[in-house]
């Protein structure tokens, strides 16, 4: 799927009411089809034990915090990209202590332009880890089949005074006879046995 196919949820914590609008306004509805706003750093969190967001765009400061805890917090927890715009007196020493997170920044000001460009790359980096995501869940399928067919090895042990390998050989040797995955063979073993 490319990504001109791909649609994303934003949110964006900020409690400048101009930047919200004008952000709100670069972001095509066809691409970013649920843009919600927060002017706080608790309101955000509120918003986020609700829903999830591919982006997340913090306008610092902030009306109870300068956001810098709760961009590295967002960037580590969970699967969104954030971006952290702050002063550009502070950019090189806020981007030293974020970026270890894969937090992106910018200074401020910015133009129309840079912001969009940003989403660019945030876009980039949010399909980076759904690449990771898939894999990860490929793995936890993966160990889940392993820890089944184990346990219907088990059992075969148990229940049938089978060895080992040949607990192992009989569960592959039907699964491939009856064309159907190991982890289909485990579960009739288990069923069948428990």
């Amino acid at each position: 799927m490319s990504l001109k196919e791909r649609s994303y949820n934003v949110l964006i914590v900020s409690s400048n009411d101009n930047f919200n609008s004008v952000l709100s306004g670069l972001l095509p509805m066809s691409r970013y089809r649920l843009i919600s706003v927060a002017p706080s750093i608790s309101a955000a969190k509120r918003i986020l034990s609700e829903n999830t967001f591919d982006f997340i765009v913090i306008n610092s400061p902030l009306q109870d915090d300068t956001g810098v805890r709760f961009a590295i917090d967002t960037g580590t927890t969970r699967q969104s990209v954030v971006l952290l715009l702050v002063k550009n007196e502070l950019h090189g020493e806020i981007h030293d202590k974020v970026s270890p997170y894969g937090v992106f920044t910018l200074p401020k000001p910015t133009s129309k332009l840079t912001l969009i460009q940003s989403f660019y790359w945030l876009e980039s980096a949010r399909e980076r880890l759904r690449q990771f995501e898939k894999k990860a869940q490929s793995i936890d399928e993966k160990m889940a089949e392993i820890r089944l067919v184990n346990k219907a090895k088990w059992l075969l042990i148990s229940e049938l005074k089978m060895s080992e390998p040949d607990a192992h050989h009989y569960i592959e040797k039907q699964a491939m006879n009856r064309c159907i995955s190991k982890r289909f063979i485990a579960e009739e073993i288990i069923k069948t046995y428990s």
